[in-house]
């Protein structure tokens, strides 16, 4: 008679345990860091397609863009705020869906003048710098490679990072100045010749002037890494996909 109401007492505790622990996990993403996987090469060759990300949240405050990936609510208000650093490499939310979480490096601040000329960045008429670090390979969507001409950009206060320059030249190569607005940041992909960003306007598919109350964290390290090229080949070479040397490595 006993043995029935104690195993629905064992299922009841199992039950609230894994309740407990699904909450902790969920608050721990929304608050502290969540991991993010990278699909395309708009990023490359800092981020390469198959990284996973680690990105923490706490730097810049947080608001509804900070909950879970799989929740999506409108925007709000943002608390403990604080400005993304120049040279941060960011996830946010698409503003055109909220679903969509992409990742960008921050180029420009709110009230800063920014613009493109044969595409060198100037940023309050002050052209960064710039300086040829030959050739790499740029990963296609479909695991293809293609030779990109990489460079090393140094922004305002010295951070220094390398881009893709896939052709010579690129219809986003010259970009009218613009003036970024309060509670916005310019954001551009490293991978200058197939990043959607603030050089391509909302409507267009691309970022515009990303609102900061849609950043989601700061990419601090790879916690992960597999070649998706391996997908075309047999499942027992897929193993060799395997990153190594790109597991929790950081970012720069």
């Amino acid at each position: 008679m006993t043995e029935q109401p104690s195993r629905i007492r064992r299922w009841s505790k199992s039950a609230f345990d894994l309740a407990c622990i699904i909450l902790v996990v969920t608050a721990a993403k929304a608050a502290i860091a969540e991991p993010f996987y990278v699909p395309s090469g708009s990023m490359e060759p800092t981020l390469l397609i198959g990284d996973e990300l680690l990105a923490t949240k706490y730097p810049y405050g947080y608001s509804t863009a900070s909950l879970p990936n799989f929740i999506a609510l409108p925007d709000s208000g943002r608390v403990f705020g604080a400005l993304p650093a120049r040279g941060d490499v960011v996830v946010f939310r698409w503003p055109g869906d909220r679903s969509q979480v992409w990742v960008k490096r921050v180029i420009g601040l709110p009230g800063e003048r920014v613009s493109l000329t044969r595409g060198v960045v100037s940023i309050n008429g002050q052209p960064v710098g710039i300086e040829a670090d030959g050739n790499g390979p740029a990963e296609n969507e479909d695991g293809s490679q293609t030779t990109a001409r990489r460079f090393i950009e140094t922004l305002p206060g010295g951070r220094t990072h390398t881009i893709f320059k896939l052709s010579s030249y690129d219809p986003l190569d010259n970009v009218p100045e613009t003036i970024v607005p309060p509670g916005h940041v310019f954001v551009m992909g490293d991978n200058r010749d197939n990043s959607a960003d603030s050089r391509v306007p909302l409507a267009a598919g691309g970022v515009g002037m990303l609102p900061i109350s849609n950043l989601i964290g700061r990419v601090d390290g790879i916690v992960g890494s597999w070649d998706l090229g391996m997908k075309r080949q047999p499942l027992w070479t897929w193993p060799k996909g395997l990153r190594l040397s790109r597991f929790f490595s950081g970012v720069s």
